[in-house]
């Protein structure tokens, strides 16, 4: 109980420090050292889950690089390959939640697309010849090279995020911002480049200039791209009611981004495991310890008002954890030692 505690805290907290901090200020006394947290997360191991059906004949996308410093001297970083899957939005209460969502990050040699697919098949009912893919993702070879692995099976979609940033850097103040602007908003990407185009010799500095060359290159090589999936869908057939526009690769980054960055740098072991731990976190799934088996992650799938604060969430993922864990309790009402532990709960 206290290892898969420890383990959850350490994986959606900031550290394992502060995970074993809680534990101490929570029960008393020092339960187990960060250091054990670190040496337990390093054995941990997801359980599979059984594959999601598919309930329409297309899967989405959100597709990103996520850069993770290394400790040791004299190895570079490297970038975690990561996709968001989904199977499109539903309403949760004011929010849009994505539905089915799983996480895949890359591993293995195998060619990057070639490898997901391989994920596709394994966790979803995922029939190449029958099912239609969404992806999103900015201009990275890697990520664009879903284009001919899938070719007319895949729809790719520029991120809209990182253009409109590049965008706005470029033309701020300018007197073309607008027609820019217009075009963007249109999904219009051949009516974009026009604007692009004209625009060369006017931004007033080499660097803009040079930014808008590159911006120029990289957009004519897919201007479908910068156009609306959903069009494409329904041109096969496929009711696009209820589709949303791409572009929660930031959010998922940002999920990773928050334990793996922020001045910190791993070993390789030490960053696989944590990654697989994010992941098991994220997607609901069990997962395997040295001591044991945990089957949920202490907290149900769906909240009216889920924790916010890591401080809300040590309280809710421990007493998930210790929900009916003291037997008496599940007993017969009449006995004294079910009185006596109904009286000291107060304390």
């Amino acid at each position: 109980m206290v290892e898969e505690a420890a383990i959850q805290l350490a994986v959606q907290g900031p550290s394992y420090r502060k995970a074993a901090q809680t534990l101490e200020n929570l029960l008393g006394y020092r339960v187990i050292s960060h250091e054990a947290i670190r040496r337990h997360l390093l054995e941990i191991r997801a359980l599979p889950k059984a594959r999601e059906p598919v309930h329409r004949p297309v899967l989405f996308a959100e597709v990103d690089g996520l850069f993770v410093k290394h400790q040791e001297k004299g190895i570079r970083g490297k970038e975690e390959k990561i996709v968001a899957v989904h199977q499109g939005w539903e309403k949760n209460g004011k929010r849009v939640r994505l539905k089915d969502k799983r996480h895949f990050v890359y591993r293995g040699k195998k060619p990057f697309w070639e490898a997901f697919e391989d994920f596709l098949i394994d966790n979803y009912a995922y029939d190449p010849t029958v099912h239609k893919l969404v992806i999103n993702g900015d201009g990275a070879g890697w990520i664009t090279a879903c284009r001919e692995h899938f070719r007319n099976r895949a729809f790719f979609c520029i991120d809209r995020f990182h253009v409109a940033r590049e965008l706005r850097g470029l033309f701020r103040k300018h007197p073309r911002l607008n027609n820019v602007r217009k075009a963007f908003r249109a999904w219009d990407g051949e009516d974009l480049l026009v604007e692009l185009n004209s625009a060369v010799g006017t931004l007033g500095s080499n660097a803009k200039e040079d930014r808008l060359n590159d911006l120029i290159q990289q957009l004519e090589q897919y201007p479908e791209a910068l156009g609306d999936y959903r069009n494409w869908l329904k041109a096969q057939g496929i009711d696009t009611e209820d589709m949303r526009p791409m572009g929660s690769a930031e959010g998922t980054m940002s999920v990773f981004a928050k334990r793996l960055k922020n001045g910190r740098s791993w070993v390789e072991k030490g960053k696989q495991a944590m990654v697989t731990g994010l992941v098991a976190h994220l997607d609901h799934m069990g997962f395997q310890t040295l001591f044991g088996r945990a089957e949920s992650w202490g907290e149900p799938t769906t909240e009216e008002k889920p924790p916010r604060h890591y401080e809300e969430k040590v309280a809710h993922t421990v007493g998930e954890m210790t929900r009916g864990n003291i037997q008496y309790l599940q007993g017969k009402s009449g006995l004294p030692v079910y009185r006596a532990l109904q009286a000291l709960q107060s304390f």
